[in-house]
């Protein structure tokens, strides 16, 4: 079983930056396409962000400019950089790992991200 474990979520100022990681739990992390999604409270779950295994990102038009999506196959462990974070980016938001080949998926449990002044 792969578990996904997000971290670096909390309150931030309209302007501020922070950053999310999400460690994978197993090893071939590398051969895993991982994702970060976002919900806010009454909306769907929204893709912002993804990476290949060989790193080729893909960003939806709302963070693009503003959120980087990175991964580190030698500590299993993706990221987003937030930074010119706004009020509507407040979410919970959560990774995702697609395994290539077989199409499993995992999601992680989610972090709270805020943005108010």
């Amino acid at each position: 079983q792969v578990q996904l474990v997000e971290s670096g979520g909390g309150l931030v100022q309209p302007g501020g930056s922070l950053r999310l990681s999400c460690s994978v739990s197993r090893n071939m992390f590398s051969i895993y396409v991982m994702r970060w999604f976002r919900q806010a409270p009454g909306k769907e779950r929204e893709l912002l962000a993804s990476i290949t295994t060989r790193g080729i990102t893909i960003y939806t038009d709302s963070v693009r400019g503003r959120f980087t999506i990175s991964r580190d196959n030698a500590k299993n462990t993706m990221y987003l950089q937030m930074n010119s974070l706004k009020p509507e980016d407040t979410a919970v938001y959560y990774c995702n790992a697609i395994k290539v080949g077989d199409g499993s998926t995992y999601w992680g449990q989610g972090t709270q991200v805020t943005v108010s002044s």
